[in-house]
């Protein structure tokens, strides 16, 4: 879907589906809502009036002009309460109206920016939201499949605005909406992607796309390469891989050494079986979804480039399979990192952070200011924070940490700060290696945390996306299965550093 940005009066508008909005105390509608009441002699008033029409959030109220403005359909979406709105009251209002619109075999679509009227949001992230929103809500993963329904499909969405000195602001938002929803498709695309298809070398390409359209830096180590750089912990799980691994790198400033540095470094584990200390096999399909930080930051990197953001960004994915081969490590093996830290290997399902453990070692030579990686770690997460409600994050830094959980409330991708105490070191000791790579039933994420910090000498932190990457059911700007979680976090992220 296209979006276009255009100066006028709503009711002029050509489309052929108009959207406007209304607050559930509004009994007179005024505004941009207003004028639509007034061009259609009262209609919006009236169904007010008769309870047709309530305002309540969520609630998409259709009203056919009949020729007294040049659109086939008004639709008044509604905002809620006034009290507390904001851009991710926003965000839901559009896409539920956007969403409507598509149902109603809408082509040509025209919004006014929802909450940058009396609402009092500044008008650039109301615009981002309402276009974000608009955007995300569409989402639709191309399946390989023979027999397809033609979808339904919006061909343009076009932001009318009456105020000419709001213009340069909507264009902004919207410039920074499309950059975000960019990169939050690709990273949905991928994780839905079937596990024979989104490979490492499938990342690996699609970094290499990202490279190449926006040019940036990219490294891409196979087996020696990681071998030369003693990566033993990624180079064990990847032993038993069918696929070949890839270590991905993508540098985005890569050479400006006088910007501040920020590296993103996500899990990317194509499929998880688990390896020797195997899964169930029911639902072990869901583990094509463990990539989906790697996903995260592919996506994260694609937005940054778009935007030019003024740093200097490094995104790093360890990209492998986990499967039971004959060549793959076993439990009580002990591994060597890249930082000569050794791993005594209590269960190969604790793969993730034996990857980030070297691909946090590599991050170091940037001489990063932070370093932040992502994972759909542990299930442990899941359990104390819920599936689809919140990542678990730990953090070195309190700016850092509260930086990060700024965004997630932005962004509605949110984060829960946890505790990073040395006493989970104790569920780690091992008597024939420096660390166990797990600690137990009990205290999972905690351990896993702990685990990794062995791994840093910056400021860091570690988000723990499991329950996130992937959904059973949708909201309104996220659909069933990959919801592309993280982007748009990281994105606001590095928008607002300072």
């Amino acid at each position: 879907m296209k979006i276009n940005i255009e100066q006028g009066s709503i009711q002029a508008s050509a489309a052929d589906t108009i959207i406007v909005n209304l607050f559930d105390d509004v009994t007179i509608p005024g505004g941009a809502t207003g004028a639509i009441d007034a061009a259609l002699a009262g209609a919006v008033s009236e169904l007010i009036a008769n309870g047709d029409i309530s305002g309540k959030a969520g609630e998409v109220g259709v009203i056919y002009p009949r020729g007294a403005i040049s659109a086939k359909r008004v639709l008044v979406v509604g905002l809620g309460k006034r009290d507390g709105f904001d851009v991710e009251g926003v965000r839901k209002a559009a896409a539920i109206a956007i969403k409507r619109a598509r149902d109603l075999n809408a082509k040509y679509v025209a919004t006014i920016v929802h909450g940058a009227g009396v609402a009092g949001l500044p008008t650039a992230a109301a615009a981002q939201a309402t276009a974000e929103a608009s955007l995300l809500a569409l989402y639709q993963f191309d399946a390989d499949k023979q027999q397809k329904e033609s979808p339904k499909t919006i061909e343009t969405l076009t932001i009318v605005e009456f105020d000419a000195a709001k213009l340069a602001e909507i264009e902004t938002g919207v410039k920074v909406a499309t950059a975000v929803a960019s990169g939050a498709t690709l990273a949905r695309d991928l994780v839905n992607m079937p596990p024979n298809v989104a490979t490492p070398t499938k990342l690996a390409e699609t970094a290499r796309s990202i490279a190449n359209d926006h040019n940036l830096k990219l490294i891409v180590g196979g087996r020696s390469w990681a071998s030369r750089r003693k990566m033993g912990a990624f180079l064990a799980v990847a032993k038993g891989a069918g696929e070949k691994p890839k270590f991905i790198v993508l540098e985005h400033n890569g050479k400006r050494e006088d910007l501040e540095t920020i590296v993103l470094v996500g899990k990317g584990v194509t499929f998880d079986t688990g390896g020797i200390s195997i899964k169930p096999s029911a639902n072990m399909g869901l583990m094509k979804s463990d990539m989906g930080g790697a996903a995260a930051v592919l996506g994260a990197m694609k937005t940054v480039a778009l935007l030019d953001l003024p740093l200097r960004v490094i995104g790093i994915t360890p990209a492998t399979e986990n499967m039971p081969d004959a060549e793959a490590y076993r439990p009580a093996d002990v591994i060597k990192a890249s930082n000569g830290k050794t791993i005594e290997i209590i269960s190969t399902d604790a793969e993730g952070r034996m990857i980030l453990a070297d691909a946090l070692v590599y991050a170091e030579q940037y001489q990063p200011t932070a370093v932040i990686d992502l994972a759909t770690l542990t299930g442990s997460c899941v359990i104390a924070l819920g599936g689809g409600i919140a990542g678990g994050l730990f953090s070195t830094d309190d700016d850092l940490r509260d930086r990060l959980v700024s965004a997630g409330q932005t962004t509605q991708e949110r984060l829960w700060p946890l505790p990073l105490w040395d006493d989970y070191k104790q569920a780690l000791k091992s008597d024939v290696a420096d660390m166990k790579n797990g600690g137990g039933r009990y205290g999972g994420v905690g351990t896993s945390a702990i685990f990794l910090k062995e791994f840093t000498n910056y400021t860091w932190a570690h988000l723990d996306i499991a329950g996130m990457a992937y959904g059973e059911k949708p909201s309104a700007y996220t659909p069933s299965g990959a919801t592309g979680f993280g982007v748009r976090l990281l994105v606001e992220f590095l928008r607002q550093w300072e």
